[in-house]
């Protein structure tokens, strides 16, 4: 399997703290997250491959030109205020999404920004760019013919909406592949294994009929992003009916983690989408720092499975999962499974 990555560049990123319970902690979002995955992928056989440049073409798809010019000019205006934090980190938001559009700098941090968990610092927009360039750029290779790709792209993106970061993410990149993917397919779909609901990605999608989008998760009822990701959400207009939410009880385990996949996975299959993207987050693993759901190593072996036994040609990419002694263990399990069940499918 091709596992795209630019790494220096999307390293340059570092969070340096956000609010938990409305105290400052040390932000889990580090680039050895980035380290700790290509030292799994690369001893595993996987063909490590540095992404093009594809400009701001990928990006321009998803999000809205206020957005792309907020993220690449923000940190440098911020910096440019007196005393302010070392990192763009929003202190204001309006009620709504129709309000005025501000002119300075910490009200369009406010617009622009759902929560203090994604501090912009003066390398964050080029690893932003890169990490989208990685999800472009498995998303191509998969065009090109390929059955699979792994886009190891950090920052993450699934909670990243057209105009609006959250939770870490910036520039959704499972939108960004599934948007190159549709140059050639009908129809493509979603499916979201993270711990958190991929609020982002619905939210983009949510009118469309053209991609469906599936998040298997911990209930947000008691759990970010708490205001997305509850069953009864199942789009909107032309969108309705192609949005599939299957949450999950605190602690949930294998089982309740399968069974809920294999539901989502017969809509992908009623759905006949041309191709796949796989929102990839390790952090249902029973062991990461977060603590949501239950999930085994051997778990995500089995979850790469039937996502592979679906035999469309898929694009993973990399979202949650934060460091803890099963990191790596547990995307050497997903991904050798997924490369076995793509052979036999052969």
């Amino acid at each position: 399997m091709k596992v795209f990555c630019a790494a220096e560049r999307q390293k340059i990123h570092y969070p340096r703290s956000f609010l938990v319970n409305g105290a400052p902690q040390p932000n889990p979002e580090v680039p050895e997250r980035l380290d700790r995955l290509l030292q799994t992928a690369a001893p595993a056989g996987h063909d490590i491959a540095e992404p093009s440049d594809h400009g701001l073409g990928p990006i321009a798809a998803v999000h809205t030109p206020d957005y792309v010019r907020f993220l690449a000019n923000i940190y440098e205006r911020w910096a440019r205020i007196p005393d302010a934090s070392a990192e763009v980190i929003p202190n204001i938001h309006p009620d709504r999404r129709d309000a005025s559009y501000p002119l300075s700098a910490v009200g369009q941090a406010g617009y622009h920004m759902a929560d203090t968990a994604c501090p912009i610092g003066p390398g964050s927009w080029e690893s932003i760019r890169w990490s989208a360039n990685t999800a472009a750029a498995g998303a191509h290779h998969v065009l090109d013919g390929a059955p699979v790709a792994y886009a190891l792209c950090r920052p993450p993106g699934h909670h990243a909406f057209t105009d609006l970061a959250g939770g870490f993410c910036f520039v959704n990149n499972a939108a960004v592949a599934a948007m190159v993917l549709r140059g050639d397919h009908e129809r493509v779909a979603i499916v979201d294994v993270d711990l958190h609901h991929g609020n982002g990605t619905q939210g983009i999608f949510y009118r469309r009929a053209d991609v469906l989008t599936i998040s298997v998760h911990a209930d947000p009822v008691r759990f970010y992003p708490f205001f997305w990701g509850h069953a009864h959400e199942r789009g909107e207009g032309p969108g309705l009916g192609y949005n599939l939410n299957l949450p999950l009880p605190r602690g949930a385990q294998d089982d309740a983690f399968l069974g809920a996949l294999d539901c989502g996975l017969e809509s992908v299959e009623a759905f006949a989408p041309g191709a796949l993207v796989v929102a990839l987050g390790l952090d249902a693993f029973e062991g990461d720092p977060f603590g949501g759901l239950s999930v085994t190593t051997g778990g995500f072996g089995q979850i790469g499975q039937r996502l592979a036994d679906l035999g469309l040609p898929t694009v993973i990419v990399q979202e949650g999962g934060y460091l803890c002694d099963a990191f790596g263990d547990n995307l050497t399990a997903f991904l050798a499974s997924s490369d076995a069940a793509r052979d036999a499918f052969r």
